[in-house]
């Protein structure tokens, strides 16, 4: 846990899930830069209707709490840190008013503090989302790093809210300033988008936020060949689930079963639920649910997890995600249960399954990815 001190005053944040030995802050200079412009221009007070997006863990609401902002966020992780941060620091949970990524608030903003996302699909759906919540007085602080920040961005806002101005570089990160121009018409989201999965007559939709949403991935092409059948498998679980192709497959393949779509996305969760209920009906039965690997599913009780792991949390790289859910499939999983994972053949997952379950079989492989299973042990 660091401090983040501002003219707002000192917060004690940290990353969310919390982890020993975090060698990582909560918070980026694109945040400091933003709360530092507020103050420059004098542009909050206790009046102003604020709107915050993509706050990662609570940094900007965390601060300015005391003039009730609302946040917009499509992670799971990012709704739990920001609470968690606010416990931290002695603040109401209601300060800060919650949305998801599909749950935009209804009003006008005077203020919007918005963090440059990662997608570029997914700064385009925000725009696109965000641009009926202004009025023309409404002022927009958009920041990020440099290295995010690209003509391409730029553009978005120029299309979507009007003019747009850019701050110079400070400890490498940006400021965007778009002007609203309600004469330029309203543009609306592109998404969700579809596409027909191969070789079957399921209609793919996606949500902005998600991986891959105009076509199949390699990566998990090659895992839907080789998704297993049993009468075995009667509760299964597509951990990372993205847009759900991998459950449905494995429901496709497994009719008996039943299926666990899991993510941290809440928009990866929509997708999946809207492609499986498209596909089979009301009448199959799924469950939907957003968290952190697989936080909230009981213990013992599954027979299969199909995990594509995710090798980076927002911009951080590293296999700290892949090992969480490594572990915390193990203890879902019944005795004799099967976790299976595709991955580059590079990742070096075979090492980490053999730590934690003692054994790991590849089922199959080519030059850029490999198939494995680990089995929960019998004793």
């Amino acid at each position: 846990m660091e401090i983040l001190s501002t003219t707002f005053g000192s917060v004690k944040l940290s990353r969310f899930p919390r982890r020993a030995k975090e060698q990582l802050r909560a918070w980026d200079a694109a945040d400091e830069y933003i709360l530092q412009q507020i103050t420059d221009s004098n542009l909050i007070n206790e009046n102003t209707r604020t709107l915050i997006i993509n706050d990662q863990f609570g940094a900007l609401s965390i601060s300015l709490q005391q003039f009730s902002p609302e946040a917009i966020s499509d992670s799971w992780l990012s709704h739990r840190g920001t609470l968690a941060n606010a416990d931290d620091n002695n603040i109401d949970s209601d300060a800060v008013k919650l949305h998801t990524s599909l749950e935009y608030p209804q009003t006008q903003f005077d203020l919007v503090l918005l963090k440059i996302p990662k997608s570029l699909a997914m700064l385009e759906d925000q725009l696109c989302r965000l641009k009926p919540l202004l009025h023309e007085d409404s002022v927009i602080v958009a920041g990020g790093m440099v290295k995010s920040i690209h003509n391409s961005t730029l553009k978005l806002f120029e299309n979507i809210i009007g003019s747009t101005k850019t701050s110079l570089a400070r400890k490498k990160a940006r400021l965007i300033f778009p002007k609203v121009d309600l004469l330029q018409k309203s543009t609306l989201s592109p998404f969700p988008s579809v596409y027909t999965l191969e070789n079957t007559a399921y209609k793919i939709s996606n949500h902005a936020a998600v991986f891959s949403r105009d076509s199949l991935d390699i990566g998990t092409r090659f895992f839907l060949q080789h998704i297993p059948s049993s009468n075995g498998y009667q509760n299964i679980i597509d951990l990372g689930c993205g847009n759900g192709v991998v459950g449905l497959i494995a429901a496709d393949k497994n009719p008996d079963a039943s299926i666990s779509f899991v993510d941290e996305s809440f928009m990866a969760v929509a997708s999946a639920q809207e492609n499986f209920e498209s596909t089979f009906g009301q009448e199959r039965k799924a469950t939907y649910l957003a968290t952190d690997c697989l936080q909230g599913l009981d213990k013992n009780q599954y027979d299969l997890v199909l995990n594509n792991p995710p090798f980076h949390q927002q911009n951080v790289v590293g296999d700290f995600i892949a090992k969480q859910m490594f572990r915390e499939s193990n203890n879902v999983l019944k005795k004799g249960g099967e976790l299976w994972v595709i991955g580059n053949r590079h990742l070096g997952y075979h090492q980490i399954l053999k730590r934690i379950f003692g054994n790991c079989e590849t089922i199959a492989s080519n030059k850029k990815f490999v198939i494995l299973k680990a089995i929960k042990s019998l004793r």
